[in-house]
């Protein structure tokens, strides 16, 4: 594998800025992917009040959750490689005031087709931010700090869930799914000014050629958190697009405390998160195959179980620990893989990961017009458990990571 590499100026190195500016650096890139987290995820819990808005079903107004993902996964490699030799800032910022502007479109949009023309910005914006943002700790803190930064980076993640979607959710109840939106925009453009206040200049030393991105695929051990990934991302966001419905449909929650069901998913979130970034180092299989297994045992569960407020809760806890420790996992498999280029295997992990998403979301939907809510659960529960014997497959294989140069 190759990289091109440019010149550049100097920027002052993390050892050189004062700490309490470099952690305000990374906490400005964790809010930058919690917006487009939140942003990508806020339709989940107003999927029926913007599908009655616009008239369309369930499964039609998933899309929301489909075009963002297909976008974000072609933009991810495009973007970052058309880009990189521009100041990694500068894109940060781009990326965010595009966010900011497709929340303002959807909360005017006059017509569904123009919600889809927003989502479309979204996945432009998950793209390329992802694929800079998810890998720049080193660049932010020093080298002893890189391991706790990148935690707090993905941190974002089920942050996103425990306080953005049921804060839009709850929004949404009160004011109208259109002010969640409206309120999602300006929360960005406030993001955008920490983010430029805050952020060093990061000019790019090497820019992330497509040899690069071809010399990953032919890795084993690529191919394999490839694989991993899309199992498990399809089996999450195939199913947990559509919580909402089997909230409603099998466990009959009003909708006030499907905004408290969520909160609590996503606190389990945060616990994920940080679990899974502590022991995925140095158990990269187990981390991510546990992690797995019990997203298959929730949603296989949640049609026998679910039927209760209790048998609800307890398995939308284990989902939310599971699933939080699932980002940095495969983010760590993709950075195992190819140690010597962290922007490509940042850009590798996001197309695959938002590619998935779409998929989930799309096949999701399908079946939920066909069939019901527990159909989905058991469909999504059997990928995670496919999942799980990929991870035996690769200890069978005795397959190992490379050393970094």
């Amino acid at each position: 594998m190759s990289t091109a590499t440019t010149p550049s100026v100097q920027s002052p190195t993390p050892a050189d800025r004062s700490p309490s500016i470099s952690w305000l650096a990374v906490i400005s890139v964790m809010l930058g992917i919690f917006s487009i987290v939140t942003t990508e995820i806020l339709p989940i819990g107003l999927l029926t009040s913007i599908g009655s808005s616009f008239t369309v079903s369930d499964g039609m107004t998933g899309l929301m959750m489909t075009m963002p993902g297909f976008l974000a996964a072609v933009s991810a490699p495009v973007v970052t490689v058309a880009t990189g030799r521009v100041d990694r800032r500068v894109m940060l910022g781009v990326f965010i005031l595009l966010l900011s502007m497709a929340n303002f479109l959807a909360a005017v949009a006059s017509s569904y087709w123009l919600v889809l023309v927003s989502r479309a910005v979204v996945g432009v914006t998950i793209g390329g931010f992802w694929s800079i943002g998810a890998g720049l700790a080193g660049q932010l803190v020093p080298a002893k700090s890189v391991g706790r930064a990148t935690s707090v980076i993905f941190s974002a993640v089920p942050l996103g869930s425990v306080l953005g979607v049921p804060l839009g959710t709850f929004i949404g109840d009160v004011a109208g799914w259109r002010t969640a939106f409206l309120v999602m925009g300006g929360f960005t453009l406030a993001v955008l000014v920490l983010l430029l206040a805050v952020v060093p200049p990061l000019p790019s030393d090497q820019a992330t050629r497509l040899d690069v991105l071809g010399g990953m695929l032919r890795s084993f051990n690529t191919r394999f958190a490839l694989v991993m990934t899309f199992l498990v991302v399809l089996a999450h966001f195939g199913t947990y697009t559509y919580v909402t419905p089997f909230l409603e449909q099998v466990t009959h929650v009003g909708s006030g405390l499907i905004t408290i069901y969520l909160l609590i998913y996503g606190a389990a979130g945060i616990v994920g998160n940080f679990l899974g970034g502590s022991v995925v180092g140095r158990y990269p299989r187990s981390a991510f195959a546990s992690a797995a297994a019990l997203i298959a045992a929730a949603t296989l569960l949640l049609p026998v179980l679910g039927r209760s407020d209790a048998g609800a809760v307890a398995l939308l806890i284990v989902w939310g620990v599971a699933y939080g420790a699932v980002p940095v996992c495969s983010q760590t498999w993709f950075s195992k893989a190819a140690p010597d280029s962290p922007e490509a295997s940042s850009v590798l992990f996001t197309a695959s990961f938002q590619a998935t998403i779409s998929i989930g979301a799309l096949a999701g939907g399908a079946v939920l017009d066909r069939s019901s809510p527990s159909t989905v659960m058991a469909l999504g529960g059997s990928a995670a458990v496919l999942m799980v014997f990929a991870a035996w497959a690769h200890r069978a294989g005795g397959f190992t990571w490379p050393k970094s140069s």
